[in-house]
């Protein structure tokens, strides 16, 4: 379940800093009732933005998958070698 807090809780840095690394999710503020902001822990965020990319990156190849625009691997892994010596 989300948390919900006020602005004002905003006061208390120590216990909204506590609240955002106990739990891997967002904290909600609200400003007279609305939705203002969202806040969480450092980690949260990198794990949401990594994510985010590994979905980017998803709906990119499924694109090319479409589009038939593929790659063949053998090319790709043998055009590295020659490259790198290996």
């Amino acid at each position: 379940m989300p948390q919900i807090r006020p602005i004002t809780d905003l006061r208390n840095t120590t216990e909204i800093s506590e609240l955002c690394h106990r739990k891997p999710e967002p904290i909600f503020i609200t400003k007279n009732g609305y939705g203002d902001m969202v806040i969480m822990s450092l980690e949260t965020y990198e794990q949401r933005m990594a994510l985010a990319d590994i979905y980017e990156k998803l709906a990119v190849a499924e694109k090319q998958i479409q589009n038939d625009d593929l790659l063949d691997g053998e090319a790709v892994f043998a055009k590295l070698r020659a490259k790198h010596g290996r």
